[in-house]
């Protein structure tokens, strides 16, 4: 009898959990919040989101000026299109995509627009023994310069997947391109990241 008292209580809760309105941080709701005027909710995703979006439109153009205009470009389009997001994929993704493009038409209207090698560069666990932080500091900075030398292309799904912790298909999405061909990419970028950490 408490066995089954157990298993009902567990499924009450479960349906329960199921039924239960989206929590009022969650970016779906800040998203419709935004759609109807909400301006608490926009500083809400701006300050959820600014960091990583702008570090992405960083690596993409690789002026510190020109990503943070982008960046206000971005949550400007956000304010202005709230009410079509069509939740087909995640705010997030949705928003590196449309960084993506912002950033992508800003390098074309720039005939300097070169990534900066600095752009990847990463700091030492301080815990660690010196030695270890010397070995880090070299593999990373062998690993920020193979980055640098990779195509925009095989570069720019390195980042979403590793840096950003995108799936495959929401690379796709992002960049536009087929499933498949962010896996080819992906294969090939690994290889040739291979080949350039091996040989430097």
């Amino acid at each position: 009898m408490s066995i089954a008292c157990t298993r009902m209580g567990r499924v009450a809760a479960s349906l329960a959990q199921a039924a239960a309105p989206e929590t009022p941080s969650s970016d779906d709701m800040l998203i419709r919040r935004i759609a109807q005027g909400d301006q608490l909710a926009m500083r809400t995703l701006f300050g959820r989101h600014r960091v990583p979006l702008y570090r992405w439109l960083l690596r993409l153009v690789g002026d510190e000026a020109l990503a943070e205009d982008l960046l206000s470009e971005v949550f400007l389009d956000v304010w202005r299109q709230a009410a079509a997001f069509e939740a087909r994929s995640s705010v997030s993704t949705w928003l590196l995509a449309i960084a993506r493009h912002k950033a992508l038409s800003a390098r074309r209207r720039r005939t300097d627009a070169e990534l900066d090698e600095k752009i990847a560069s990463s700091v030492a666990d301080p815990a660690d023994d010196p030695e270890v932080v010397l070995q880090k500091k070299t593999r990373a900075t062998a690993l920020r310069h193979s980055l640098a030398r990779l195509s925009p292309e095989h570069g720019e799904v390195i980042d979403l997947v590793y840096f950003h912790g995108k799936s495959v298909k929401e690379v796709a999405e992002i960049v536009g391109i087929a499933a498949a061909t962010v896996k080819t990419r992906m294969f090939y970028a690994r290889k040739r990241l291979a080949e350039l950490v091996a040989a430097s």
